[in-house]
């Protein structure tokens, strides 16, 4: 899919090829939102708050730090979060729990990255709703679910839901798939309890979400620290597979470090082949990608820890939802 991007964010002939089709996918989509909309396909409710994190378009918006930093402030209020993800770039498709040393191939690896922060229990699986159960099921002292990535998957009834917008990139031509990046129209985000802007201007009623981070640890010995001051001077390369592997780029560039920049699809599963870089001092990575290269990683191999800031006044307006479930 990724090939199909730069005809989303520039105006080539490809778009209108497309077009026809986008005007199908999105009649789908709306049918199918419509069917759960008034009862004719059935959405489950759980008896714990139901929280997604999700977004309307392809690709990475920032969906996985801000379900962790969301994860740690609940957490922190007293509340016990547990989150489920379908698992992305996993093979696995019953419910599993996701452990620190959980293989990427089967659980994913955001997933993975989520679990080895340890705030709290992770689970993946095709059917979300199974997962769910089988998860509260194994952790009852678990009391609100952070749904990763789920604003389509309509079967698993919420509380709150939560869009995040790349505020760099958009909405791209704003046109559905496949001659857009859209999995809805943007009309849906009128419908959802609060809009996230990634690194951008958010506009009244919208709450803003910088990723922060100036730390690498060492693949082969984590509490081997350095900053970005020890990466002058060297000859690094950087690595990214994910949605916007520009960000990373950039934010590099920001913590003035040179870097040659390496682009992959997102998810992408990496070998030691892909990264056989030579004149190399250091790779610096994405943890994403750091999780799946961990097995043939060298003492040259970094990745940089990134956390969302968010706007606490997002956490408030969280808490007002689910607080008639009680904590």
């Amino acid at each position: 899919m990724h090939w199909l991007q730069h005809h989303w964010y520039h105006d080539t002939r490809l778009q209108w090829i497309l077009f026809p089709v986008s005007l199908v996918f999105g009649m789908l989509v709306a049918i199918r939102r419509m069917m759960y909309r008034d009862g004719a396909l059935t959405g489950y409710r759980l008896l714990q708050p139901v929280i997604v994190v999700g977004n309307i378009s392809v690709g990475g918006t920032g969906k996985t730090p801000l379900t962790l930093a969301l994860a740690q402030q609940l957490a922190e209020r007293g509340w016990h979060p547990l989150i489920v993800s379908r698992g992305h770039g996993g093979s696995n498709r019953q419910p599993q729990h996701v452990h620190e040393t959980s293989k990427p191939q089967l659980a994913g690896d955001e997933p993975l990255l989520m679990a080895q922060r340890n705030i709290c229990p992770v689970w993946v699986g095709k059917d979300r709703v199974a997962t769910a159960q089988a998860a509260l099921l194994a952790h009852p002292q678990c009391d609100v679910l952070l749904c990763d990535d789920g604003l389509q998957h309509y079967q698993l009834q919420r509380d709150v839901e939560i869009a995040v917008i790349d505020g760099t990139c958009g909405f791209g031509n704003g046109r559905m798939l496949p001659a857009g990046p859209l999995r809805e129209p943007v009309s849906r985000l009128q419908t959802v309890d609060a809009i996230v802007v990634n690194g951008g201007d958010a506009a009244n009623g919208q709450y803003a979400m910088q990723l922060t981070g100036d730390v690498f640890y060492n693949l082969l010995d984590q509490d081997k620290k350095a900053v970005p001051a020890d990466f002058a001077g060297t000859r690094n390369h950087a690595v990214a597979g994910i949605g916007n592997p520009q960000r990373f780029f950039q934010h590099l560039e920001s913590l003035g470090i040179s870097c040659t920049p390496h682009a992959f699809p997102d998810h992408h599963p990496y070998s030691a082949a892909d990264l056989a870089f030579t004149d190399c001092d250091a790779v610096l990575l994405t943890e994403k990608d750091a999780v799946k290269c961990s097995l043939f990683a060298d003492a040259r191999f970094w990745a940089l820890r990134v956390d969302a800031r968010i706007d606490s006044a997002l956490i408030d307006q969280i808490l007002r939802k689910i607080a008639p479930h009680g904590s």
